[in-house]
């Protein structure tokens, strides 16, 4: 049951991430071939502040909740009101503080206008991380795909239809305000199917959580702004034209990220569990997903490396993009300190050492935004690739260190083996193609087809450990959990 239930809120989660990264990417692309790339760095840049404050005023409580009830889920109803309207305060004043802080800096008017527009999005995003903490818990994140999916699919739709009026980026950030209205409302009703509310606002539940959530906070909000620094740099001694083509960069690289981050969320649960477990069991997961996510991240990176021009010009179909290749070679490289990082953050945090996480953020966010203003103000956005490899080193320097002393030394060995192999074949494959000279888009398929079966090679022969690492969890946790 528990291998079942994990393939099953892996796919969930996948199929939510995919869904939302292609529509962000096809809205990307759209708006800059459209637009231009002016618009596409207006429309990046807001959607940086965005994340900035939803991540500093909501996703701290998520990832507290999250935890909090799956080890707890008799609170689920306390959880489901009183938090959702703690985080309607925390969301309001994030909204706040977003207007001034835009109003304050010295951005053109229209550019001003679009990030206070899609700003707005604060509130029913964080009101609906709530509900999705809760179905993460429970380990049903189908609800999560099933209330977002059709929702964005529908999103993508009207932001094409109004574009093709000849409408601009207000239009486009008002229907994605107004579409993560209806995300929450669809996520509501299939929760109090399933939890009955507990209509009774706790006061000292909401001061406790927020003592509770304080380290999350902090994290998160650090997090996402150290993630963000480079565009805001770039915003203030650039332009929004380079925002535009840093930010096309970003995008290209948006489908392994969202990979990632569906694998992690569905594997947190687990992790958590296998705390009670032992160290060794915890590396054994620990390396799993490392593994697995290294067998998308190196043939993807050489994908990059050898085809980084075609695939611009496949994507915006303009010959100005062709500037962000260098940037593209450069950045592409951190995808694979990205993986290390990412999960040892969520072990930390598995573990209640989620104090590490706090020191790692703050640390490389100084060092990221100091680095950041002597490189870019000199060399541009050359100078804020090479800020992302200054972040991303001193990132995973720090979380590494943390995770070798305080639980355990991955065996990089058996980490690395079979995603060297995979990357060794795609090589050459790409090698070959990429003396062919072929339309490009056929050399997409040709190199997706051989990817798809030497991964299918090697996941047949790797599945059967995966599965009885998370089999052994399972019922070492079912064993320990009490019967009701």
């Amino acid at each position: 049951m528990g291998q079942k239930k994990l393939l099953k809120n892996s796919l969930s989660l996948l199929v939510n991430r995919l869904t939302q990264g292609f529509t962000t990417f096809v809205i990307s692309a759209a708006i800059a071939r459209n637009l231009g790339a002016h618009v596409l760095g207006q429309y990046l840049l807001a959607i940086s502040y965005y994340y900035i404050f939803v991540n500093l005023f909501s996703q701290g409580l998520k990832t507290l909740f999250t935890r909090e009830l799956a080890r707890n889920p008799t609170e689920t109803p306390v959880y489901l009101v009183s938090g959702s309207i703690l985080q309607l305060i925390f969301s309001i004043i994030g909204y706040v503080l977003l207007v001034i802080v835009v109003f304050l800096l010295p951005y053109a008017s229209d550019t001003s206008v679009i990030c206070y527009i899609l700003g707005l999005t604060i509130v029913p995003f964080a009101l609906s991380n709530i509900t999705e903490a809760i179905f993460q818990a429970q380990e049903r994140m189908y609800l999560i795909a099933v209330s977002t999916v059709p929702v964005y699919i529908l999103r993508l739709v009207a932001m094409l239809w109004v574009m093709q009026l000849n409408y601009g980026i207000k239009h486009i950030a008002g229907i994605l305000v107004i579409s993560e209205f209806l995300i929450l409302a669809i996520e509501w009703l299939l929760l109090i199917k399933i939890v009955k509310p507990k209509w009774q606002i706790s006061p000292n539940f909401m001061w406790n959580t927020t003592k509770n959530a304080r380290t999350f906070f902090a994290i998160e909000g650090i997090g996402i702004i150290a993630s963000k620094t480079d565009v805001l740099i770039i915003s203030l001694l650039g332009s929004e034209l380079f925002v535009g083509l840093y930010g096309a960069v970003g995008q290209l690289m948006q489908p392994f990220f969202i990979i990632a981050s569906s694998l992690m969320l569905a594997a947190f649960p687990g992790m958590s569990k296998a705390v009670d477990l032992g160290r060794e069991q915890q590396r054994q997961v620990t390396e799993n997903i490392i593994e697995m996510l290294l067998c998308m991240a190196l043939p993807f990176l050489v994908g990059l490396l050898f085809f980084g021009n075609e695939l611009l010009i496949f994507v915006y179909q303009e010959e100005n993009f062709l500037q962000a290749n260098v940037i593209l070679r450069i950045i592409s490289l951190t995808l694979i300190t990205s993986i290390f990082s990412r999960t040892f953050s969520y072990v930390l945090i598995a573990n209640g050492f989620e104090k590490f996480n706090l020191i790692e953020v703050v640390v490389t966010t100084v060092v990221g935004g100091l680095a950041g203003i002597v490189l870019v103000s000199q060399f541009k956005l050359v100078g804020a690739a090479f800020m992302s490899w200054v972040m991303a080193f001193t990132n995973l320097s720090l979380l590494m260190y943390a995770v070798y002393s305080r639980l355990f030394s991955l065996r990089l060995w058996r980490v690395f083996r079979r995603p060297l192999i995979i990357c060794g074949l795609m090589s050459i494959v790409l090698f070959v193609l990429k003396n062919l000279s072929l339309n490009f888009l056929i050399t997409l398929i040709i190199a997706t087809s051989f990817y798809l079966v030497f991964a299918s090679l090697i996941a047949i022969y790797a599945l059967g450990g995966y599965l009885s690492t998370w089999q052994k969890i399972s019922n070492a946790w079912n064993k320990t959990v009490p019967k009701r």
